[in-house]
């Protein structure tokens, strides 16, 4: 199953931002979501920022995922690498 996760932009340069993840940061691709700037929360796949969520729909997704048991199994991967 793929899953896309939503994460807060700590900081962008270029096309990369670091994201946080639930403690977890990543570098990822702005291609997709050129407009995203630090503060704001994007949902990611693979490494990239597919679209632009606001603060209230990314903390209720990461509720959901959280209440339904697959948020940990999503993040896990990102954890060991």
């Amino acid at each position: 199953m793929c899953l896309a996760i939503p994460a807060k932009v700590l900081s962008v340069e270029g096309t990369k931002a670091m994201v946080d993840m639930g403690g977890i940061r990543r570098e990822v691709s702005l291609m997709l979501t050129p407009d995203v700037a630090a503060g704001d929360y994007v949902l990611l796949h693979c490494g990239y920022a597919i679209s632009q969520l606001d603060e209230e729909e990314a903390l209720e997704t990461l509720r959901i995922m959280e209440e339904a048991g697959i948020l940990e199994d999503a993040l896990a991967p990102m954890e060991d690498s």
